[in-house]
């Protein structure tokens, strides 16, 4: 299943992939042609291994309504291709900040059809709003982080020393 492997490369953060790379391998894994129409749907220990999630996240989803995966004859949950993009969706709105009840919505759209497409693109473009804030929160954390490590010695080559005072940020806590 070629989209097995799309996954597995998203997954692998030791790649050093570019960010450009990385978009590539997401929109060639929503893509449908990289779905192998004959391929052996994973049980829910072996989509949670490849997806790096416990089976009960999985199962967490399934309750929540968020993913449907068909169950064989034995009764057991068989995640097809498409189960498992949009489990990655998921995560990735979930790492992102996105709350259950905004997923629930979202998918309840997405569900709905094409017709949903305005409303579900405001959800995104107020969610990337939200990930824009934190990302900035994040920076000027980072920088008062960088900023301590050089007050205590760090590393020739750091970008904050303890020559930059910043009172704001210079204040032992």
């Amino acid at each position: 299943m070629a989209a097995e492997t799309l996954i597995r490369q998203l997954s692998d953060d030791s790649a050093g992939r570019t960010a450009g790379e990385t978009v590539a391998a997401v929109h060639a894994l929503v893509d449908d042609s990289v779905i192998d129409p004959d391929a052996v749907p994973l049980g829910v220990a072996e989509a949670a291994r490849l997806l790096g999630l416990s089976p009960h996240t999985l199962r967490y989803y399934e309750q929540e309504g968020l993913i449907r995966p068909a169950r064989n004859a034995t009764g057991y949950r068989g995640y097809s291709a498409a189960d498992l993009r949009r489990l990655i969706f998921l995560t990735r709105m979930r790492v992102s900040g996105m709350t259950m009840a905004d997923l629930r919505r979202y998918i309840a759209l997405a569900d709905q059809g094409p017709a949903t497409e305005p409303e579900r693109r405001e959800m995104m473009l107020a969610h990337r709003d939200r990930i824009r804030q934190r990302l900035r929160e994040l920076t000027l954390a980072l920088e008062a982080t960088e900023y301590k490590i050089a007050a205590y010695g760090g590393a020739p080559g750091d970008r904050c020393t303890p020559d930059n005072d910043d009172t704001a940020i210079a204040e032992d806590n």
